[in-house]
């Protein structure tokens, strides 16, 4: 099996596509209420959750699940397993497109938006001790690093268009990359290594307003931790759909191997979850039998199962259970920061949150913009290797076990 990327090809014309629009269009006139009327008159947010669904969704989970390229290059380029590259430009795009909508969410949930642009500029004015700041300056470089790492794939396409001034950049500006690849590599290993830990250590700052279960000195390495199995889990399930859905032989084997690098990270967050309550005496509120109790459970559980179903060799090899064992590890990393940042803060018995329908409509069409810019680009530009052929034909091999 080849592993020269190539584009899809294909209509963009679909009934998938124009459903995916639409659910963007609605989006966009939420977008534009929002941004004309304040945050007051389209949101639900309030003095006691001044964060509500676009941090803890659209940043805090949407950000892990864009953590498909980190996640790859720790392997491709600090491991040095060359074999998973074929996985490099597929995730690192579903990076691209996933960290660039949580800048849009950080747009939004931005009070005073049009002077979000200060951040970057105004730096004799910036707080070295907030971690929000170091969250956002780390979330927009390392939106830009994503893209200049794709760069040479979309520039691929263009190397002999008829436009010159393309056809220059298509050709002159891939090898300037390449020679500076080494620190761009860098800057993608470490700012996603900042922030996504500092994602943890802001839900520190809540103090007792956080729930015992979730209130641990911990929380910067758990969130790192969980931000790189959902990215594991986003590369397995994002190659097997597109696999299925584009026709593709799948990565089976591949994935297989990755599958024994990605159970360790579950087992980790358990026995570290588990050992911190026990080391501060906070076994008991997991037992209590109430509703935050049980989320726990829930999340433990959620936790567990991926390693159940991919500890047997036999179920690494099956491209049906590698895809669930996934969606179940998404899930988890995405209900534990979910948890976090809302179930689990307490501000007070007279407050109280619930996402309006604005922030649901817009967060849906960011999600939905994200699916269609990702058939777009696949079907235009070289992101996908491997030839054409039956999905199902790959199942049959058995995976070479690393």
């Amino acid at each position: 099996m080849t592993t020269r990327a190539e584009p899809i090809g294909g209509p963009l014309d679909t009934p998938l596509t124009r459903m995916l629009a639409g659910l963007f269009g609605l989006a966009m006139l939420a977008i534009a209420w929002r941004l004309i009327a304040g945050l007051g008159a389209t949101t639900a947010l309030n003095d006691g959750y001044p964060l509500g669904l676009w941090i803890a969704f659209d940043v805090v989970t949407g950000t892990a699940l864009a953590c498909g390229g980190y996640a790859i290059a720790l392997l491709v380029y600090i491991l040095n397993k060359g074999r998973y590259h074929p996985l490099v430009r597929p995730a690192m795009l579903t990076s691209a497109l996933g960290y660039s909508l949580a800048g849009v969410g950080v747009l939004l949930d931005v009070g005073r938006w049009w002077l979000i642009w200060k951040v970057p500029v105004y730096f004799w004015h910036w707080n070295f001790n907030s971690a929000l700041l170091e969250i956002a300056l780390c979330i927009m470089s390392y939106v830009v690093v994503l893209w200049i790492e794709l760069s040479p794939a979309l520039l691929e396409t263009f190397v002999d268009s008829t436009i010159l001034p393309l056809r220059r950049v298509a050709r002159r500006l891939p090898p300037v990359i390449e020679r500076a690849s080494p620190f761009i590599i860098a800057l993608g290993l470490l700012l996603p290594t900042m922030h996504q830990s500092s994602l943890g250590t802001l839900m520190l700052l809540a103090g007792s307003r956080l729930h015992p279960l979730w209130r641990t000195p911990l929380l910067p390495l758990l969130f790192l931790i969980t931000c790189l199995s959902m990215g594991f889990a986003v590369v397995v399930f994002e190659s097997a759909f597109s696999s299925v859905a584009f026709k593709r032989r799948p990565e089976t084997q591949m994935l297989a191997r990755l599958a024994t690098a990605i159970v360790p990270l579950q087992l980790a967050v358990v026995v570290l979850r588990l050992a911190d309550l026990w080391w501060r005496g906070s076994l008991e509120p997991l037992l209590a039998g109430d509703a935050r109790s049980a989320l726990a459970l829930v999340e433990f559980a959620l936790f567990l199962a991926p390693i159940a179903m991919l500890w047997p060799a036999a179920g690494r090899r099956d491209l049906g259970r590698l895809v669930g064992a996934a969606i179940v590890m998404m899930f988890a990393g995405a209900l534990y920061r979910f948890d976090t940042y809302l179930v689990a803060f307490t501000p007070g018995e007279h407050w109280s949150y619930f996402p309006s329908m604005a922030e649901m409509t817009i967060t849906v069409g960011l999600v939905a913009s994200e699916v269609l810019a990702y058939i777009v680009i696949v079907k235009r530009f070289p992101i996908l290797s491997g030839r054409s052929g039956s999905p199902m034909a790959e199942r049959e091999k058995p995976a070479a076990e690393s």
